[in-house]
């Protein structure tokens, strides 16, 4: 029985889209960990891990050329005269440029498994700005016909076009919404709560190891004194005063009257501290599929596999982020009659190139095999074309290749002429 009311759970989330990820009724949302560490945007971004990884996915989205293009049966072409094309390459709005936009878009993503902007429409319907809105501030219901309603919670001086200080209401039209990943496909999981009991280590083990050097980096420890002791306070605080801290490190104790100094606590080696953080460097990287050597963690690394490993990173961690923002934007930015017709495209041809060895090898063989000319080469390089008149255009094929059906014809007019 219950697993018939989880299945209805899961039906009844697309009716109302939640924020929650319920699992036999347990909520797993921004909270206290089972480390006792409470875990949430803020908090996991204090984390060098966390914050590092999503730098690096959210710079490296932010820093890729972002084209809308016009198809024509098989052919494309940049749409520069598109109203969308100077939005999404050049400026959003009139406070952003088109990096700070994707960076922030792909933050709210990383963090909060939901990114949300405000889209403004001109006099004629066109779109003439985008803004990035608070994920954490946005909630998604349903109304009674059915439809997606989104209500936003603004801040003070959040943009201009914010007129109610209270509470905003949008319909679908007017928000760009691209969720992460989701049960119901309408709102996406924070990676930082679903992942946070692995967050909330990190965040234990580090205050664990800030406190080891304020206490002077020494284990905690029992001041055993043969008599009584009048005024031990004043007798702790002392010690603390002249031996606490991580720059009275080293200093040698003096005991008095017969006092002993006993360690009570387990050393950080014994309990595997370094180890400990180490692993949940790992971890982190593992939640966001961030390569280790990309963290600066190269204990495994070598040269020879870490461009192999800077190729992967393209392939299977960024191009997923780079497919659901561009169908995003697809469904989301184009009217219907302009949908087949126009599309955004990321251009991910300067992290593919490899080096250069292997791009001029690459070249080489598409040279040769007729499927690049000398101006398609040079584009790809950033230099300039060079004329017709130089073969700059030309498609050359090595004279050797000819059509299977065509294979000894040659021979046989050869044949022909000497009989």
């Amino acid at each position: 029985m219950s697993i018939l009311n989880f299945i209805r759970g899961l039906f009844k989330s697309r009716d109302e889209p939640q924020n929650r990820y319920n699992f036999s009724g347990f909520p797993f949302l921004f909270g206290r960990s089972i480390s006792g560490k409470t875990v949430n945007e803020t908090t996991a971004l204090r984390i060098s891990a966390v914050f590092a990884c999503c730098k690096i996915l959210a710079e490296s989205v932010a820093c890729l050329p972002l084209h809308v293009y016009q198809q024509d049966g098989r052919n494309r072409t940049l749409a520069v005269d598109h109203p969308l094309y100077f939005l999404l390459h050049d400026s959003p709005n009139k406070e952003m440029t088109a990096y700070t936009f994707k960076e922030t878009l792909m933050l709210h993503l990383l963090t909060n498994g939901n990114t949300y902007s405000q889209i403004l429409l001109g006099n004629r319907g066109e779109i003439r700005g985008l803004y990035p809105l608070q994920a954490n501030r946005m909630t998604v219901k349903r109304n009674d016909s059915g439809k997606l309603i989104y209500t936003y919670r603004p801040t003070t001086g959040e943009n201009e076009h914010m007129k109610n200080p209270d509470e905003v209401t949008f319909q679908r039209e007017d928000i760009l919404h691209i969720p992460a990943l989701g049960f119901d496909g309408l709102i996406g999981y924070s990676p930082i709560a679903m992942a946070r009991n692995a967050i909330g280590v990190a965040i234990a083990t580090e205050e664990f190891g800030a406190k080891f050097f304020e206490q002077g980096a020494r284990p905690s420890g029992i001041l055993s004194h043969p008599s009584i002791i009048k005024d031990f306070n004043k007798l702790r605080e002392e010690w603390q005063k002249i031996y606490g801290g991580s720059s009275n490190t080293g200093k040698v104790a003096i005991l008095e009257e017969g006092m002993k100094y006993e360690s009570i606590a387990i050393p950080p080696n014994d309990a595997q501290f370094l180890e400990t953080r180490k692993f949940q460097i790992a971890e982190i990287a593992r939640i966001f599929r961030v390569p280790l050597h990309m963290l600066n963690e190269l204990d495994r690394a070598t040269f020879s596999n870490i461009t192999q490993q800077s190729l992967e990173f393209v392939v299977y961690t960024l191009t997923p982020w780079l497919v659901r923002l561009e169908q995003g934007f697809n469904k989301a930015l184009f009217t219907e009659n302009e949908r087949g017709k126009f599309f955004v495209k990321f251009n991910v041809d300067g992290l593919m190139r490899g080096d250069y060895q292997s791009r001029m090898q690459g070249y080489s063989i598409g040279r040769q095999n007729g499927w690049l000319s000398a101006n398609d080469i040079r584009e790809m390089e950033d230099m300039n074309p060079i004329s017709d008149a130089d073969g700059g255009n030309y498609y050359l094929v090595n004279g050797n290749f000819t059509k299977l059906k065509d294979a000894g014809a040659a021979y046989e007019k050869a044949g022909d002429s000497n009989e």
